[in-house]
C-alpha cells in the first residue's frame, strides 16, 4: 500500500461512526496519509488531529458522499476503492492492514450523508457544482424584492409569481425525464425556442409541484400542434384561451380536483398547470394582453383554466379512450375555450328530455343564430349524467341525442329572420341545421353531487372550416 492515502468522511451524529472512531485514531496513529471530514462536530473524533471542519458540506458534495463512514482509498491522486458504513473485510481490504478493526462486529450499516438530505442536494449542487441551467440568469439588487420586479418587467399575469431560483427549478426539473435542453417548439407570438428548462421556469413562476411537469409539458405540446392554432387563440378579439382536460392515472397521481369545484379555485394542481401554459406563451413567446393578446373582453380562465374528468364511473368512456387512447393512459386534451356557461335543468328526469334541454342551453352559445361555427364541452354533473346511466345511456348515446336535438329549421337562423341581423348565410334557409358538426361537441364528467347543475364551454368561434381549431389530445409523458 506503499504510496496509499486515505480519506475518510464522518459525522457525530451516526452510531457507526462513532463505532469505527478507535479505527480511524489507529489509522492515524500508523502514519497512513489519513484526512478525515466531518460532516457536523469538527471536534469528532475526539484525539484526533487534522479532523478537518466539512460542515458546510463542500467536500461531501464533491466526493458524491451518500453514506457515513465513507472510506476512500487514493493511489497516486485518484480514487481506486472505497467503502461505505462498517465491514470489517471492506475496511481491511481497502486499508490493507489484516487485523484493522479487531474486536469489532463484522457489520453495521452507515448513516445518511448530510449532503443527501432532502432539500439540501439542489443548494449544494447550486453552491458548489454546475447546476447544468442554461437559461439566461437575472441578477437582482439586494433589496429588490423579487416578486414587484417580476411584475414591473412584464413576467407576470397580474397575479403574484414565485421567483424561479436555481434551487426551485432544479428540483422542477427532477419532475421530469426529459433533459432541460430537450427544446419543445417555437412559442407564438415571437417563435422564440422553448426548452424544457425554461418551461420549468414557468413552471416554478405558476407556483407547480415537481411532478405536474409532465402534464405541463404535455399540454403545451399540444397547444404548438398546428391544428390547435396557438397563435390564433391568443391573437383572436375573442374570448378564449387554451382549457386543459386531463385523463387518467396521473390526475389523480397529482392529487387533481375533478369533484366539487372543480372548474373553480382551490387545487394547486388544477391551478397552476394552466397558469404555468399561460405563463410560458407569455413570457417565451411575448403573448402579452394589449399587444400580440388582442381579446375585447377576454375571460377569467386565461389566467388558468384546467381540470381532470371524473373517471370513477367503470361504465363510462373516458374523454381520451374516446379520442383514441387506451384507458390507463395518462393524457391531456387542450380547447380553444370560453369562460363557463351555466345549464340548470332540475326537473327532467327522462334521458330525452334531458337531451333536448341540454341542446337548448348548447344552441345559445355565441349566438342562437350561429350554427357550425364553434365546438363546444359539455361538462356532465353526476346528478345529471345518472340519468343517462341509469337509462343504460353511453356517451356515443347522449352525443347523438343531443347533437340531434339541437338541429333547427334554417329559416328561423338566417341572416334577418325573427327581426335580427346576426344569423346564417341565405343558403341555409331550405335545410335543417344542426348546431355543430358531428365531432363538434365532447362531454366530459366532472363535478360534485350539490345540484341538477352541468356547465357549457363554449369554443372559439373562428369561421366555418371543420378541419382548423380543433382539440388536441396528447400522452403525457414522464
Amino acid at each position: 500500500m506503499s504510496g496509499a492515502s486515505f480519506v475518510v468522511f464522518a459525522k457525530r451524529d451516526c452510531p457507526t461512526c462513532q463505532l469505527v472512531a478507535p479505527v480511524l485514531r489507529s489509522l492515524a496513529k500508523d502514519g497512513r496519509g489519513l484526512k478525515v471530514y466531518s460532516q457536523d462536530d469538527p471536534t469528532f473524533p475526539e484525539d484526533l488531529p487534522g479532523v478537518i471542519d466539512d460542515r458546510e458540506l463542500a467536500e461531501s458534495f464533491s466526493h458524491n458522499i451518500e453514506i457515513v463512514p465513507t472510506l476512500i482509498r487514493y493511489e497516486g491522486g485518484k480514487e481506486v476503492a472505497r467503502t461505505e458504513g462498517w465491514n470489517t473485510e471492506d475496511w481491511r481490504r481497502v486499508t490493507g492492514l489484516e487485523r484493522l478493526g479487531e474486536g469489532l462486529p463484522a457489520n453495521r450499516p452507515g448513516c445518511g450523508s448530510k449532503s443527501v438530505e432532502p432539500g439540501l442536494a439542489e443548494y449544494l449542487q447550486v453552491r458548489f457544482g454546475d447546476p447544468g441551467l442554461r437559461a439566461r440568469k437575472i441578477e437582482f439588487g439586494d433589496y429588490d424584492d423579487p416578486v414587484e420586479v417580476a411584475f414591473d418587467r412584464g413576467w407576470s399575469d397580474g397575479l403574484p409569481v414565485v421567483p424561479p431560483t436555481d434551487v426551485r427549478v432544479i428540483r422542477m426539473l427532477q419532475g421530469t425525464s426529459r433533459k432541460p435542453g430537450e427544446v419543445l417548439g417555437l412559442i407564438p407570438p415571437n417563435l422564440a425556442e422553448c426548452t424544457v428548462e425554461k418551461a420549468a421556469i414557468n413552471a416554478v413562476m405558476a407556483g407547480c409541484k415537481p411532478e405536474y411537469l409532465p402534464v405541463v409539458l404535455a399540454a403545451l405540446e399540444a397547444a404548438l400542434e398546428p391544428e390547435f392554432t396557438l397563435h390564433g387563440v391568443l391573437a383572436t378579439t375573442y374570448f378564449s384561451g387554451p382549457i386543459v382536460i386531463v385523463n387518467g392515472p396521473v390526475a389523480k397521481r397529482i392529487g387533481m380536483n375533478s369533484g366539487i369545484n372543480a372548474l373553480g379555485q382551490g387545487n394547486r394542481a388544477n391551478a397552476t398547470i394552466g397558469r404555468a401554459l399561460q405563463l410560458i406563451v407569455r413570457n417565451v413567446g411575448g403573448g402579452r394582453p394589449g399587444e400580440a393578446d388582442r381579446a375585447t373582453l377576454g375571460n377569467p380562465g386565461k389566467y388558468t383554466f384546467c381540470f381532470a374528468e371524473d373517471e370513477s364511473d367503470p361504465g363510462w368512456e373516458p374523454l381520451s379512450v374516446s379520442r383514441g387512447f387506451k384507458r390507463g393512459q395518462s393524457t391531456v386534451t387542450l380547447f380553444q375555450g370560453e369562460g363557463v356557461q351555466g345549464f340548470v335543468d332540475q326537473k327532467s328526469r327522462a334521458p330525452e328530455d334531458l337531451a333536448r334541454s341540454l341542446a337548448m342551453g348548447l344552441n345559445a352559445i355565441g349566438h342562437p343564430k350561429l350554427a357550425q361555427m364553434q365546438r363546444a364541452i359539455l361538462v356532465l354533473s353526476p346528478e345529471h349524467y345518472a340519468i343517462f346511466a341509469e337509462a343504460g345511456w353511453d356517451r356515443k348515446r347522449i352525443e347523438a341525442a343531443v347533437l340531434a336535438a339541437t338541429e333547427r329549421p334554417g329559416k328561423d337562423l338566417v341572416a334577418g329572420a325573427q327581426g335580427v341581423g346576426e344569423g346564417l348565410p341565405p343558403a341555409f334557409a331550405d335545410k335543417t341545421v344542426s348546431k355543430f358538426y358531428e365531432d363538434g361537441l365532447m362531454i366530459v364528467r366532472a363535478g360534485g353531487p350539490a345540484g341538477l347543475f352541468s356547465a357549457i364551454l363554449p369554443g372559439w368561434i373562428a369561421g366555418r372550416n371543420r378541419f382548423e381549431l380543433l382539440p388536441i389530445t396528447k400522452e403525457i409523458k414522464p
